[in-house]
């Protein structure tokens, strides 16, 4: 037979857990009591709202950035854009005279224009050997040399270019009033920066054939 203290604390477990399941089934039904309390206060005062549902904002659509892809060439190379040879400008920009295309005045000239309302800048590109002829125009004009060289014939001397000469070489300047006829040759290649005020409008509208054909302006000229 077991020992009576073991049968004591046997039965005293059995009735702990009597009384817990006892006890257990007893919070149960109070539990159901308060349930059915619940709802029948909660039928008294009608039937629940309906649940109120707030959409969400919709996403605004993704936007990818454009992307331009130029049209592939058919066949051959490929177009390139014509960069212009001289710019009108009207308002503030910031300009590289690599923006510029060369205009090809004769195989020994070409030049880049950059003029407004009042002036002109211009690159005059000037290979050795190079003649402008003999001209004059209304325009006030300044010439800078950037390299290289040219001699100058100025007044009478133009059309008589002789031993009275001006060079004009690399950091030197010529100012040459308005109507003072003048010629020019490159001693060597040259870079010339001219400004003239008013611009040149015979170089805008490129009406300035002294320069392409090589023949002298008739006195008076506005070339």
């Amino acid at each position: 037979m077991l020992p009576y203290d073991t049968l004591l604390t046997f039965g005293a477990g059995m009735l702990f857990c009597g009384w817990m399941f006892w006890d257990l089934r007893k919070e149960n039904k109070k539990a159901a009591a308060r349930k059915q309390a619940a709802l029948a206060a909660a039928a008294s005062f009608g039937p629940p709202a309906p649940l109120l549902r707030v959409a969400a904002p919709p996403r605004p659509p993704s936007v990818s950035p454009a992307v331009v892809r130029p049209p592939r060439p058919s066949g051959g190379a490929p177009h390139l854009p014509t960069l212009p040879s001289s710019l009108h400008m009207t308002d503030v920009r910031k300009l590289s005279w690599d923006d510029l295309a060369v205009e090809e005045l004769t195989p020994l000239i070409g030049r880049r224009l950059i003029y407004t309302d009042r002036q002109m800048l211009a690159h005059v590109y000037l290979k050795q050997g190079a003649i402008v002829p003999a001209h004059d125009h209304v325009n006030e004009q300044i010439t800078y040399i950037l390299s290289g060289a040219l001699r100058f014939w100025i007044g009478e001397h133009a059309d008589n270019p002789g031993a009275t000469f001006t060079d004009v070489r690399a950091g030197e300047v010529l100012v040459i009033p308005s109507m003072v006829r003048h010629r020019a040759e490159a001693l060597e290649d040259t870079l010339d920066v001219d400004i003239f005020n008013p611009p040149r409008q015979d170089w805008i509208d490129k009406s300035d054939d002294y320069l392409r054909t090589g023949v002298p302006m008739s006195n008076g000229g506005q070339g």
